[in-house]
């Protein structure tokens, strides 16, 4: 034979066993090591729209890679607030449907969830949150955070309009003044108005912003009377010209809504709950009054700390990053970019909160996106009267220092000979004269045009001129619109 076999003893065949057991465990330990450090924990700080979102983002798609833990002051999570109207107005059956998330779902993907556990306070240089669980100290290290804690009722200095010391859920200290924020707070206006022994009769709704507007209509349909104030001498500001809102006063005082516009509320009276509510101009008996005349980011825990932008939302860029490495912030505490205006503003609306949230867990999981900026694209409907805007309207273009125009158009929805509910749409179209990019758009209608912002706010995002959306390819078909609808031939009257 040209070779020969070596027969192999038991003990070098042991000794070649033991050696490949240890090579296993040490590869094993070496790369659970290395996992290990890969690994990072992340604490999320609030636990609502962006907050929910975030920690979604970051189990569904890095949750191998992450431990999660979470904080939030509230005892429940997801609240829809946007259904709060609906819900005091009968115009849904019940809360149930309001909520998308809770702390059992989160936790069945993997995350640490700690409700009624409000975050006292962040040391940013040794990474460390502290919040109070079951009332004792906890102290929670990390090495990523995420601030999601949202925003606040905006109270104005008004004599009798106080909360109680250390309220979480805005409770009030005269019976009957509500603020609506929480699911708490809803629930709390149904129970009053739904007791016949409190024999609410009369309600007031300070600020007529969307909120303002949208309980007004509530409270009416709910069989009570309504008087709607306002320091603005109008309702809707800021999201509408006022061609637009004036529409709007007209259909809520039709529907019997007293409006009080134009007077600034001085003080609320009562000996132990509301009586009246008094204004710069008149006095109103009143058996309940609500505040709803905005937010304001909260971002306590971050002062002095994280950069900010004016209003006190926190500084952050289209990674959701905040001034300080490792936390980021998103929702309504957090700036967002106004592709409008080309920079930083504050916008809170929950489809903003729920994308900075998708985008800063992202980042904080191991990815790697970029916000596209936002546009404030809305929308309301108060007694069938529809009103859908995105951008900028034409006083805000104005005070932004552009040099805008307008073009406006009313044409019916469909198809002339289309004699089934078949409406006028009034639209207007704000674009810049020296570069000709659509800056916004307004849209009102008894029929639902809420699909057609959705164009106009892509067109502000790609800085579409007026120009080119005037010649956009936009199907026909009778049952839906005409060849030329309203946005090719509003489009089409643009000066050139």
């Amino acid at each position: 034979m040209s070779y020969f076999v070596q027969k192999v003893t038991k003990s070098e065949h042991k000794r070649c066993n033991r050696f490949l057991n240890m090579v296993e465990y040490y590869s094993k330990t070496i790369i659970k090591r290395k996992l290990d450090k890969l690994m990072s924990k992340i604490v999320v700080v609030g636990a609502n729209h962006a907050g929910t979102f975030s920690i979604n983002t970051i189990l569904d798609n890095y949750g191998d890679q992450n431990e999660v833990v979470v904080f939030d002051q509230n005892s429940n999570i997801s609240f829809l607030g946007c259904g709060m109207a609906l819900w005091i107005g009968n115009q849904i059956s019940g809360s149930d449907g309001l909520f998308y998330a809770n702390k059992e779902g989160l936790e069945s993907k993997g995350a640490k969830v700690y409700m009624n556990s409000p975050v006292e306070s962040i040391d940013f240089d040794g990474k460390t949150v502290t919040a109070l669980v079951d009332g004792k100290e906890h102290v929670e290290s990390y090495d990523k955070l995420i601030l999601a804690t949202g925003s606040q009722p905006i109270l104005p200095p008004i004599d009798g309009a106080e909360i109680k010391e250390g309220s979480r859920t805005f409770e009030a200290t005269l019976e009957n003044l509500q603020f609506v924020k929480l699911f708490q707070n809803a629930q709390e206006v149904i129970d009053k108005l739904n007791d016949k022994s409190q024999d609410i009769k009369r309600v007031a709704v300070v600020g007529a912003g969307y909120i303002g507007v949208e309980l007004a209509e509530a409270f009416q349909r709910h069989g009570k009377e309504v008087i709607l104030i306002d320091v603005v001498d109008t309702c809707l500001a800021g999201y509408y010209d006022r061609d637009f809102t004036d529409r709007m006063a007209k259909n809520m005082e039709y529907h019997g809504i007293q409006l009080a516009f134009g007077e600034t509320v001085k003080a609320v009276e009562g000996e132990t709950k509301v009586e009246r509510i008094v204004t710069d101009k008149n006095a109103y008996d009143v058996d309940m009054v609500v505040l709803a005349v905005g937010f304001r980011p909260n971002t306590a825990l971050g002062a002095g700390k994280l950069e900010t932008f004016r209003n006190g939302a926190y500084l952050v860029n289209k990674k959701q990053e905040t001034s300080v490495k490792d936390v980021y912030a998103v929702g309504d505490c957090a700036t967002v970019y106004d592709n409008a205006l080309d920079d930083v503003n504050y916008i809170a609306l929950a489809s903003n909160a729920v994308r900075s949230g998708i985008v800063g867990g992202h980042n904080v999981g191991g990815g790697d996106v970029e916000s596209n900026g936002v546009q404030g694209s809305n929308g309301i409907s108060i007694y069938g009267l529809n009103m859908v805007s995105t951008g900028l309207t034409e006083e805000k273009a104005k005070r932004f220092g552009f040099n805008p125009a307008v073009v406006e158009s009313t044409d019916l929805q469909k198809a002339a000979f289309m004699e089934d509910e078949n409406d006028d749409v009034t639209i207007k179209i704000v674009y810049d004269k020296d570069t000709r990019k659509v800056l916004g758009a307004q849209m009102v209608s008894r029929m639902d045009i809420s699909m057609g912002i959705h164009m106009f706010s892509l067109a502000i995002q790609e800085h579409v001129t007026i120009d080119k959306l005037a010649l956009t390819d936009l199907f026909f078909l009778p049952h839906f619109n005409k060849p030329y609808n309203y946005i090719t031939m509003a489009a089409l009257t643009a000066e050139k």
